[in-house]
């Protein structure tokens, strides 16, 4: 028997709605790159995009355990010498709290241009309003 290897013009793109509220950062972020990269699928294959869109709501609400709230940093930097900037887990949240998802997600997606290709099917919004209505997302249970 062959190995089954999915072609990109073979794949089937669905959209799936997540709702952050209450949900810890960690866990929440590991089910949702496993659908972006489409393990959830049979006709998984590791070179290839064979994942789903995944939308975000309720990102502000999502939850970290222990004392991750204020010892978590996010850092980054602008570019010109001795300018690292850090913030907090709540600082962030409060600011974008589309970030601290996207940040999760991305850590747990392959570090080359499959990974940047698979994080632009991730849609973050701060609240229950989404623009993506038309595309009929079911909700994904995590």
């Amino acid at each position: 028997m062959k190995t089954y290897s999915a072609k990109p013009g073979e794949i089937t793109r669905d959209w799936y709605v997540v709702d952050a509220e209450g949900k810890t950062l960690g866990r929440l972020a590991t089910q949702i790159a496993d659908t972006l990269r489409g393990k959830r699928k049979p006709q998984f294959t590791p070179h290839v995009d064979t994942g789903d869109f995944v939308v975000v709501i309720n990102a502000a609400q999502v939850k970290v355990t222990g004392n991750k709230a204020e010892a978590k940093k996010y850092h980054r930097h602008t570019g010109r010498p001795g300018s690292l900037r850090s913030e907090t887990f709540r600082d962030v949240i409060v600011r974008r709290p589309e970030v601290p998802i996207e940040m999760a997600v991305r850590g747990m997606l392959p570090k080359n241009s499959l990974g940047r290709s698979l994080l632009k099917k991730l849609k973050v919004y701060p609240t229950t309003e989404h623009p993506h209505a038309a595309q009929k997302p079911s909700p994904l249970e995590i």
